[in-house]
C-alpha cells in the first residue's frame, strides 16, 4: 500500500525579489531558536552572565562622564546629570552596534547550517538582529533606575521608546543584510565593520548633545540616520531633551530603503552562499 508523498522543489531566485513572507512565517520558530541560541552562547561559561548587559553601558557611561562630563564639561539637557545623559546614549548605542555587528557576521558564523540544511537564509540575520534586544531591555531597566536615583522625573514620551527601538533595529538590519551578504564573498567586510562602528560612535551624538554641532551644518550631520534615532531616544527618556522633529524622518526613510534593498540583494546573493562560503 503506497502513500502519497508531497515533494517541494526549492529553486534559487532568478530575479530580484523579496523573500516570501509566507515562508518566513512558516520558519518563525527557527528565528526564535537561533536568537535564543545567540543569547545563550553569548553568556555561556561567563562568571557574571547577563550582568554584562549592565556592566557595559554603566562602565562606559562612568568613564565618559569623568573625561567628557567632568573634565571637558560637555553640557546635558537642563535638569539631567551628564552621567544619565551618557548612560542613555550608551544604552541605545550598544543596541545598534551590537545588532549591526552580529547581523554583519551572522552568515559567516553559520557556515555549518548553510552548507548542510535548507531554510530561508535571511532567517540568520533576522535572528541575529534580535539577540541584542535582550541586553537592551536589561540596560533600559538600569537607565530607569538611574533616572530614579538622580531624581529625574519620567515623562509621557517614554511610551515612544519602542518606536525608537524599532527604528534602530530597522537601520541595523538594513545595513547588516548588505554586509552579511557581501561578507561571504569579500572577507574585508569583517575588518570594515568594527572600524566603521568606531567612527560612527564619534559621528553620532552618543556622548555629546546635538547642540554642540554648529547650526549651519546640522542638516548635513543629520543625514546620518543614527542622529535621528539617538535624538529620538533621548527625547523619549530624558526631560528637557529637544524633540527630534524632522530628524526622525531620515532614519525612517533611510532604514526602510536599506531594509528593502538589503532583502532584495540578500535574496539574490544567497544562491551562491553554499559554494562560496
Amino acid at each position: 500500500m503506497s502513500a502519497d508523498v508531497q515533494r517541494t522543489v526549492t529553486e534559487p531566485a532568478q530575479r530580484w525579489e523579496l523573500p516570501p513572507l509566507r515562508q518566513l512565517w512558516d520558519y518563525r520558530d527557527l528565528v526564535y531558536l537561533l536568537a535564543r541560541r545567540d543569547v545563550a552562547v553569548r553568556y555561556k561559561q561567563t562568571v557574571i552572565g547577563a550582568l554584562w548587559a549592565v556592566v557595559q553601558p554603566v562602565s562606559l557611561a562612568i568613564v565618559f562622564s569623568v573625561f567628557l562630563g567632568f573634565i571637558a564639561k560637555l553640557p546635558a539637557p537642563e535638569g539631567v546629570p551628564y552621567a544619565v545623559f551618557a548612560l542613555a546614549g550608551m544604552t541605545m548605542w550598544l543596541l545598534f552596534s551590537g545588532s549591526l555587528m552580529r547581523t554583519a557576521d551572522s552568515t559567516l558564523s553559520s557556515v555549518a547550517l548553510i552548507s548542510k540544511v535548507y531554510f530561508p537564509r535571511v532567517i540568520i540575520p533576522l535572528s541575529a538582529v534580535l539577540a541584542p534586544v535582550v541586553d537592551f531591555a536589561v540596560a533600559f531597566v538600569v537607565l530607569l533606575i538611574a533616572l530614579a536615583i538622580y531624581g529625574v522625573e519620567l515623562q509621557v514620551n517614554l511610551l515612544l521608546t519602542p518606536v525608537m527601538l524599532l527604528l534602530a533595529l530597522v537601520v541595523a538590519l538594513g545595513a547588516g543584510l548588505w554586509l552579511s551578504a557581501l561578507a561571504v564573498r569579500y572577507r574585508d567586510v569583517q575588518q570594515l565593520v568594527p572600524f566603521t562602528i568606531q567612527v560612527l560612535l564619534f559621528a553620532t551624538p552618543v556622548l555629546y548633545p546635538l547642540s554642540q554641532v554648529p547650526d549651519h551644518v546640522q542638516w548635513v550631520y543629520a543625514l546620518n540616520p543614527l542622529v535621528g534615532v539617538m535624538e529620538g531616544f533621548r527625547w523619549a527618556t530624558l526631560p528637557g531633551a529637544d524633540a527630534p522633529g524632522w530628524m526622525l524622518v531620515i532614519p525612517a526613510v533611510t532604514g526602510t530603503l536599506m531594509l528593502v534593498s538589503g532583502l532584495l540583494y540578500f535574496q539574490r546573493a544567497e544562491q551562491d552562499f553554499a559554494d562560496v562560503i
